[in-house]
């Protein structure tokens, strides 16, 4: 009886411990204010997905470490995408871990500064519930996520949050070695609240207002932010946040809002950052917001508070009362709110002013072996030249150069951050549709290319001159050095196969490379004085000056030697380089499959009469890398 007495007792005490259990985990979940206030973070598998998207600039490389360290702390549902040009930097992941994802998918100009308008395109390629465009250097505290909570949880349509950061010169703190907590340079641990106050200290000496270093936040990330299309604007270069916020405001498909208030973030150096760039690029952004969009008035935003630890979101329309109420929350979150200027589109749109010319360009865009790609382009042609520009970024060769023949396309380019030039000495009244082959237009036109290859040869500069209806498949750079010096490489313009390739004025002088050597350049200088007395194209020129009339200097079925300069000319082999009537490739129903089984380098979409048919031709057969619609590659 006694054992049944203590087993008894052993059970209830057993029983009551359970209970005691039970009641404690479940008075813990009522008080949880993750459950029930969505002012506080969770990490249940409840919370949004958040892919946080950045961006760093070539010319830097530089990003903050702190700052993805204050990212990827926020939840375990953080991850990073990182826009870099170069995805081989596996310091990254091995700093931060599978939950930080290099992408260099995105367009950068010839600096590599990134083009905003394909990073928020490249955001729909990744599964999440919120996105999140900031700064490399921004840091962000937890009440971020809390406001983020909030508006995916309280907000019953699509919406756009924006808020502006702190700007402040150095992070006076730095995590330890857990990566959970802020610690003083003395080791002692930083809570959330000093940082909270230093923020709130820091805002009132500092300008927050201006939108430079804006965080923008979103859900439904397949839907797009604002109506339209966005312009090439150049990433953390002034204007795009205005632009963005006003269209979006104009579109009303988002319910846009501030939270400046309510989010501690801090942008370190952000001011020494803005002043010591390239001011041309902010001049091309502020000429973007200008041409394009529809609202260019002041504008009042919403505000995200936090009163008594609960969130209210206050608008202009609000009434009386219900502003008396919240007044003592409206008054403290004047010191940071976001105050957005207009875009201001009655003034003048003048030129945009690069500061590059032939000269400074070559050594910025040069490779290790000093050779650059060159093309030449009108305006007629800027599409085409920019199908061209997107397949030498995708074939990873960035020593190209562009050659504008009129200021249409010198500013196109500029905006698309093109390393480009102008020839003040090209042909003026160049026709838009009817500057084909054989046209007294195309004949003007062609002599610029060969002067402007002569002029880099005499600088110390090799030039692979490629027009932009050659399409690459293959980069064939590696190929045309290895044939050495007084050598010049070109296409063959001939289409018969039972017939030598070096035919009487059979090269194709829209693809060609020559070295910068003494005997090349002394070639080029014959060719470009006989093409200044012609009244053909310059093509007829390279021929009969390096091989002779009638082919007098050729030497077998591939070749010529000009007498004088001893410089040898080599025909490119056609499987490999062939023209627009070789093979009738261009005839095939797999115009790229075809290729591929040759093992084609180029292909060239010439042996067609007019611009239309030369672009329909090879849009139709699918090699064309722009979207032109969009203003990005594809």
């Amino acid at each position: 009886m006694k054992l049944k007495g203590l087993g008894a007792g052993l059970i209830s005490v057993w029983l009551s411990g359970f209970l005691l259990i039970a009641l404690s985990f479940y008075g813990t979940l009522l008080l949880s204010p993750s459950l029930h206030n969505p002012s506080f973070s969770s990490d249940s598998s409840t919370s949004p997905r958040i892919t946080i998207f950045t961006a760093l600039h070539d010319s830097s490389s530089s990003f903050d470490s702190q700052a993805i360290h204050s990212w990827l702390a926020l939840s375990s549902q953080v991850k990073i995408v990182l826009f870099t040009q170069h995805n081989n930097n596996s310091s990254f992941t091995d700093t931060f871990g599978s939950r930080l994802l290099l992408d260099s998918t995105v367009d950068f100009t010839f600096l590599g500064t990134p083009f905003l308008h394909s990073m928020l395109a490249r955001t729909e390629a990744y599964a999440s519930d919120i996105a999140v465009l900031i700064d490399p250097h921004t840091l962000l505290l937890p009440d971020f996520i809390s406001a983020l909570n909030y508006a995916d949880h309280e907000l019953d349509r699509d919406w756009l949050l924006v808020s502006s950061s702190v700007n402040i010169p150095r992070f006076p703190f730095h995590w330890d070695q857990t990566g959970r907590f802020w610690r003083q340079y003395n080791g002692k641990r930083v809570r959330f609240g000093e940082l909270q106050k230093m923020i709130s200290l820091r805002s009132l000496k500092s300008n927050s207002s201006e939108g430079s270093n804006m965080i923008m936040a979103w859900n439904n990330v397949d839907s797009p932010l604002h109506c339209g299309v966005l312009p090439p604007f150049l990433y953390q270069r002034g204007t795009h946040n205005q632009w963005i916020v006003n269209e979006a405001l104009s579109c009303k498909r988002r319910f846009v809002f501030d939270a400046t208030s309510t989010i501690s973030s801090v942008s370190i150096g952000n001011a020494e950052r803005k002043y010591d760039t390239r001011s041309w690029e902010y001049i091309g952004n502020s000429h973007l917001g200008k041409l394009y969009g529809s609202l260019s008035k002041s504008y009042a935003l919403p505000k995200l508070l936090k009163c008594n630890k609960r969130y209210i979101l206050v608008t202009a329309s609000d009434g009386f009362r219900t502003r008396e109420k919240i007044s003592a929350c409206i008054s403290r979150s004047k010191s940071r709110s976001l105050k957005l200027e207009p875009v201001k589109k009655d003034q003048a749109v003048s030129p945009l002013k690069f500061p590059y010319d032939l000269e400074s360009l070559l050594p910025l865009v040069a490779d290790k072996n000093r050779t650059v790609v060159l093309s030449v382009a009108g305006f007629s042609y800027k599409d085409m030249l920019m199908s061209w520009v997107c397949r030498a970024r995708r074939l990873a060769v960035p020593n190209f150069l562009v050659c504008a023949l009129d200021d249409e396309t010198y500013q196109f380019a500029i905006l698309q951050g093109l390393p480009v030039f102008f020839d003040p000495y090209a042909p003026k009244n160049i026709s838009f549709n009817d500057c084909h082959f054989g046209s007294k237009c195309f004949q003007r036109v062609t002599k610029v290319k060969s002067r402007t290859v002569l002029k880099i040869l005499k600088m110390g500069y090799n030039v692979l001159l490629s027009d932009v209806d050659v399409y690459w498949f293959r980069n064939p750079l590696p190929l045309l050095h290895s044939f050495g010096p007084s050598v010049l490489v070109a296409q063959s313009d001939e289409y018969n196969t039972t017939v030598p390739i070096n035919r009487p004025r059979r090269l194709n002088s829209g693809f060609y490379f020559a070295r910068s050597d003494e005997p090349t350049i002394a070639a080029m200088e014959k060719v470009v004085k006989h093409a200044a007395t012609s009244g053909l194209s310059e093509q007829p020129s390279f021929y009969d000056t390096l091989c002779g009339e009638g082919g007098v200097h050729r030497l077998g079925d591939d070749r010529c030697v000009e007498p004088e300069t001893n410089l040898s000319v080599h025909f490119l082999d056609r499987d490999l380089f062939p023209n627009g009537a070789y093979g009738d490739i261009w005839l095939k129903e797999d115009v790229r499959g075809e290729c591929e089984k040759k093992h084609c380098y180029v292909l060239h979409n010439n042996w067609i009469s007019g611009r239309l048919k030369k672009l329909e031709r090879q849009m139709m057969k699918g090699l064309w890398d722009y979207d032109a619609s969009m203003r990005m590659c594809v």
